[in-house]
């Protein structure tokens, strides 16, 4: 099974909000998650992120792949693989 960290769309209409969730790299966008892992904000100025890091780091070492917009949250919270 191909794991992913991505995000997960939350929030009404143009106002988006997201989790950051480890998923299958099958399932949809906002389908069936394996564990929630933190958020992220977009519409604040900045942005604003929570992430929890024991959580990324263990799921990273496993092998989760994490998407482009995932990466740089990682990179800007100080979180590598």
């Amino acid at each position: 099974m191909a794991v992913k960290i991505r995000l997960r769309r939350m929030g009404q209409k143009k106002a988006p909000f997201y989790r950051i969730v480890v998923a299958d790299s099958r399932a949809p966008r906002d389908g069936k998650c394996i564990e929630e892992i933190g958020t992220y904000d977009p519409t604040k100025n900045p942005s604003e992120y929570h992430v929890n890091e024991e959580l990324a780091k263990k799921w990273l070492a496993n092998g989760a792949q994490p998407t482009d917009t995932v990466a740089r949250i990682f990179k800007n919270a100080g979180i590598e693989k």
